[in-house]
């Protein structure tokens, strides 16, 4: 498997680095992406459906919407990266997290269908970061989140890592409020 170094703190926005954290800085990112993918996997698959349509709080989501919301983060994530390692400098609007979740209709699908998208999107981010040009991975561009308020930036390989963070800070979360 392909090595990627880990972003230093200039190359994502502050806020990132409930992501950067959670990483090691081992250049072992795309492994870590399927090992995380198979742990997830393995944990809801062994939950009753009445677990995955659970709330913690008002307002929270289940954990069929959180999967979903890492699917659909994972693309977008994805699809930057793919622009700015092709030196494509547009800035990309970001998206409503929470809209996104609300239309997912994620309650309504099965746990099974869910994972083999999930599968899907997830093997096509490793593919595509496995094959980058190596050159591609400093590239950075803007995002700009989706009240138009703020500008943040991010090389190629702070993208694919805040995509494994994301994915273990929403793993953690599961854990601490969803499986007592």
């Amino acid at each position: 498997m392909r090595y990627i170094k880990k972003p230093l703190k200039d190359e994502y926005p502050v806020y990132s680095h409930i992501y950067m954290d959670l990483l090691e800085d081992d250049g072992k990112v795309l492994e870590h992406l399927w090992q995380n993918f198979m742990e997830i996997k393995e944990l809801v698959q062994t939950l009753p459906e009445e677990k995955l349509l659970y709330r913690y709080a008002e307002n929270k989501w289940t954990i069929k919407e959180i999967l979903v919301h890492l699917i659909d983060d994972e693309r977008i994530f994805t699809y930057r990266a793919l622009r700015y390692a092709r030196n494509d400098d547009t800035p990309l609007h970001g998206f409503d997290q929470d809209k996104y979740a609300r239309f997912s209709k994620a309650n309504d699908r099965s746990l099974e269908s869910i994972l083999e998208e999930y599968e899907w999107v997830r093997r096509s981010t490793i593919a595509l970061f496995k094959y980058l040009p190596e050159d591609s991975f400093t590239r950075s561009g803007e995002g700009i989140d989706f009240d138009g308020s703020v500008i943040n930036k991010r090389t190629v390989r702070a993208l694919v890592y805040h995509i494994a963070g994301h994915e273990l800070r929403h793993l953690n979360i599961i854990k601490a409020h969803y499986l007592n």
